[in-house]
């Protein structure tokens, strides 16, 4: 079996200061983190960022740019993946549904890549879903996703497929037939998300045996998910993501005290299992990025 690749989603959009006195806030407590996790075995970062004073979930530029700089100045080898997911949720008022209430994103779709135009990082997730997201929606509608793709093309990034449900791989193998992507694409399967993908073996190989032949994949579990659906995606094939964007506990009631921690657990399992995880320069080659 070939090498597995194992990204680490180091703070997220939704997971709170409040949830956990551990999570990193600061453009330095998010690239530490990325190198901490690098060091345990993550060959890819996903970043989001978040303002350093409040811990809020942000969208400067000028945040992503420093964490990126902050990271290639001890590591350029590891690969970076920038999110393109803030600015599609959607809170209808009471008194009126179509306008935005408190707790909405919802801005142009150039807005969410303005940081991948001027950044150009290797890899940016791109989300697919218009779905229900708790009391909320999130909106990614197929012309939203078209100009989100067509500034990643232009920019050189690969863009990772982010898969919520069935229907978005749909819409990705249309966006590859009209030439919007170009295929067979890399995909992320999020599962466990309230609404979407269910977290069972079941519905895993399923939604592997739709990507279009070639297609890279990986899978990760929200919560207490998280750990077996990295044994559920590496025994059907796939690749491994874990992080405190997606899960905040080392087990039962113990929160983790760094992302490497949980790297390091999924690391293991992976081992265990016969697997070996690939550094970032194997995964540059195994995603046919250009070296660093």
């Amino acid at each position: 079996m070939s090498k597995t690749i194992l990204t680490c989603a180091v703070t997220g959009n939704l997971t709170k200061p409040e949830m956990t006195p551990y999570l990193p806030i600061t453009p330095k407590q998010i690239a530490d983190s990325c190198l901490g996790a690098a060091e345990a075995g993550a060959a890819v970062v996903h970043i989001h960022v978040r303002y350093p004073d409040t811990g809020k979930p942000s969208m400067e530029t000028d945040h992503y740019a420093e964490v990126m700089a902050l990271i290639k100045a001890q590591n350029k080898e590891l690969i970076i993946n920038l999110t393109t997911g803030p600015g599609g949720r959607f809170v209808p008022t009471e008194e009126d549904p179509r306008v935005c209430g408190p707790g909405s994103t919802l801005t142009h779709p150039l807005k969410r890549v303005e940081h991948i135009a001027q950044l150009k990082p290797d890899i940016c997730s791109l989300d697919l879903n218009t779905m229900n997201s708790g009391a909320d929606v999130v909106m990614n509608t197929p012309g939203t996703v078209r100009k989100m793709a067509k500034v990643i093309r232009d920019a050189g990034s690969m863009p990772e497929l982010e898969i919520f449900d069935t229907g978005d791989l749909n819409l990705a193998k249309d966006l590859i037939k009209d030439g919007t992507l170009e295929g067979p694409g890399l995909y992320t399967f999020v599962m466990g998300v309230k609404y979407g993908l269910n977290t069972d073996p079941a519905t895993l190989l399923y939604m592997r045996d739709q990507l279009p032949h070639g297609a890279k994949w990986a899978a990760f579990g929200i919560s207490r998910f998280e750990f077996p659906v990295v044994a559920q995606s590496w025994l059907y094939g796939g690749h491994v993501r874990v992080g405190m964007e997606d899960n905040i506990y080392l087990e039962k009631g113990v929160l983790c005290e760094s992302n490497a921690q949980l790297v390091t657990r999924a690391k293991r399992i992976v081992n265990d299992l016969g697997g070996e995880l690939a550094t970032s320069n194997e995964a540059r080659e195994m995603l046919g990025l250009k070296k660093s």
